[in-house]
């Protein structure tokens, strides 16, 4: 069951790096939305990562 798990969310995000790539080219608006939004999810984990690193290191 994990690895279902797992290979549906590599395939949405290799779904959305192809987004982000045929927006880059001018694909449709909702290739745009999708693109937006998995821009906007990798910020927000970047982020993540970065503020949990930053308070192991005050530890």
């Amino acid at each position: 069951m994990t690895i279902v798990v797992l290979l549906g969310v590599l395939l949405l995000v290799i779904a959305g790096c192809v987004c982000v790539v045929w927006a880059a080219r001018g694909g449709p608006r909702w290739v745009r939305v999708v693109a937006t939004a998995t821009v906007a999810a990798g910020e927000l984990v970047s982020r993540s990562g970065k503020r949990r690193r930053h308070d192991d290191a005050q530890e």
